[in-house]
């Protein structure tokens, strides 16, 4: 006779207190804008490197995990915030956002069309849909995050450098908050049952 191991429990990452979430994600874009009020681009762009490193360690030192959004962001401002500082070009931070969404869109499209969920391992146990509901879902942040590309280039070509960095605080947050209630709905006709651990949507209703 032989014994089965029992069944190891899923991992669950510690949750964070909502407002704490919300400093740890808008805390570097509110240092960034303050800098620059008081000290100028180059000078702010330091500040939002230094800042985003801290909610990066703090989000990793609360919840043992880094998103990978967050982390694949922070990694280019890091990158193109050296750039801006180095050469003193503030064109490098403006056009962070442009090639940081054109990537997400591009990323997640190659992930559909070689049918990997990419949202989905993302998200993790956060957000349980059918097959069909991430299928969708991954659509829209498709086409937002191109949105988002197109609107920064159009904003930073033919606005001052103050004007692009408070749309860049309070453009882009309520946009993107706008746009998740959106899939609020979609995600409701999608979500699996509690006691239904699978990913296929063949039981699930469109």
């Amino acid at each position: 006779m032989t014994d089965s191991a029992p069944e190891t429990p899923p991992v669950r990452r510690p949750a964070t207190n909502p407002l704490v979430k919300l400093a740890i994600e808008a805390g570097p874009l509110a240092v960034f804008f303050i800098t620059n009020a008081k000290l100028g681009i180059f000078v702010a762009t330091g500040a939002f490197m230094a800042a985003i490193t801290v909610s990066l360690v703090t989000s990793w030192l609360l919840t043992r995990h880094l998103p990978p959004m967050a982390l694949f962001t922070a990694v280019f401002v890091l990158i193109f915030g050296g750039l801006t500082i180095w050469l003193e070009d503030e064109i490098f931070i403006k056009l962070k956002p442009t090639i940081v969404n054109s990537l997400f869109a591009i990323i997640l499209a190659l992930g559909l069309a070689f049918r990997k969920l990419l949202l989905k391992h993302a998200f993790g146990d956060a957000i349980r849909m059918t097959e069909e509901g991430w299928r969708a879902m991954t659509v829209r942040w498709i086409g937002f995050f191109a949105f988002l590309a197109i609107v920064n280039e159009v904003v930073w070509r033919n606005v001052s450098t103050d004007t692009w960095v408070s749309f860049k605080v309070f453009g882009i947050m309520p946009l993107t908050l706008v746009f998740s209630m959106t899939l609020v709905p979609l995600m409701t006709r999608h979500q699996l049952p509690e006691d239904d651990g699978g990913a296929g949507s063949a039981d699930a209703k469109a």
